[in-house]
């Protein structure tokens, strides 16, 4: 799968603005703040309807305009797509695929993927379980259209019960639901749980592998995937997880009623990445935790191509700046096979390294 081209009008600092891209390598470069990040921000939130940066669309719509527009060709699966979508300031975005209005981000993850790498990516290992839920989240999200649909069904009822705790010392009688979003709660996350579970257990394998190679051989690492306490085996039928779920929700429930929050449940889950044994978070080198997220993400795409026979469209925002020599050719060496898109300050040697198009980025225009 690739973006054959991209139109952006009153998208962050771009204008009016088309581009083409070379179905290999797009090397894009330019000064920092100039709309390097805001161009491979728009490719993904084509490909999943959500950005990687913003909190809300209207951040993503240009100074002084009331409405932007992105627009994507794209090839996949020998076949050619147009994706689109509006953002407004006063109401609901619209998006459509080949003309026809799509009612969720779903129907965008069905198009096409994207593998979005960042500087902060490299932090992923040491940040919290949050950014390692998000991570699968993210993925998850445009790979399996019913994981994405739970999660927002589980979301919702989570904040829901959230409020209802909060609130209940002034309004008791908001408890008489609880056990409405409990269910919900357990019905969805039970879903997530399935899911992540797969997801790990591939994850794994794949970033296993990555990182013996570019450690020399001499570390390993373990992925696992961590959830309620109560779920001893993730890897069972959704059924008996909800069971599972249920039974630990209310052996919580007189101590989320005394604290007014909601303390467990898949909203908690992590992944816990080791390596030789030793739990990374905790005791690797910055070295080590650099080397295990460069193989988490691409042991991401490796998913994606086998999910789907292609791999994704990749992008490279500004990471090989952080990465020494060793790390770098590491990378270099195993984007190959479908289409990258690589920020940089300067146009250096991986235009010739790796073949492909070259565009400039100032002031939010290409050359």
């Amino acid at each position: 799968m690739q973006i054959d081209s991209l139109d952006l009008q009153c998208f962050r600092n771009y204008s009016c603005q088309r581009a083409e891209f070379d179905p290999r390598c797009n090397v894009i470069y330019g000064e920092n703040a100039q709309g390097k990040t805001n161009l491979l921000e728009a490719i993904v939130y084509l490909s999943c309807g959500k950005s990687p940066r913003a909190r809300t669309d209207r951040e993503m719509i240009g100074f002084g305009a009331s409405c932007a527009r992105m627009t994507a060709q794209v090839s996949a699966r020998e076949r050619t797509f147009h994706v689109q979508v509006d953002l407004f300031r006063d109401r609901r975005r619209r998006m459509s695929v080949n003309q026809v209005p799509a009612k969720n981000s779903a129907a965008l993850s069905q198009v096409y993927h994207t593998v979005f790498f960042c500087p902060e990516d490299l932090y992923l290992i040491r940040e919290g379980a949050a950014a390692r839920r998000r991570f699968m989240d993210t993925a998850l999200c445009q790979l399996r259209p019913r994981y994405a649909a739970a999660l927002a069904e589980y979301n919702r009822s989570y904040e829901h019960k959230t409020r209802i705790l909060r609130d209940s010392e002034e309004r008791p009688d908001l408890l008489e639901t609880l056990p409405d979003f409990n269910e919900r709660m357990v019905r969805f996350g039970a879903v997530l749980i399935h899911y992540r579970d797969q997801f790990a257990s591939r994850l794994g394998e794949y970033a296993a592998l990555h990182h013996h190679e570019c450690s020399g051989g001499r570390e390993q690492l373990e992925v696992r995937y961590r959830t309620v306490s109560s779920i001893e085996d993730p890897s069972l039928p959704v059924q008996t997880l909800m069971e599972q779920l249920r039974d630990h929700m209310a052996a919580h429930q007189a101590a989320e009623r005394a604290s007014r929050l909601c303390l467990s449940g898949p909203h908690k889950d992590d992944l816990v990445v080791t390596i030789n044994g030793a739990e990374a978070k905790t005791y690797s080198s910055q070295g080590q935790t650099r080397t295990a997220a460069l193989a988490l993400k691409l042991a991401e795409r490796e998913i994606y191509r086998n999910a789907t026979g292609e791999y994704p469209v990749l992008l490279l925002d500004d990471v090989l700046s952080e990465l020494d020599p060793r790390r770098q050719e590491f990378v270099l060496n195993r984007i190959t096979g479908g289409q990258v898109f690589i920020t940089c300050c300067e146009d250096d040697r991986l235009a010739a390294l790796l073949g492909g198009k070259v565009v400039h980025v100032e002031n939010g225009k290409l050359y």
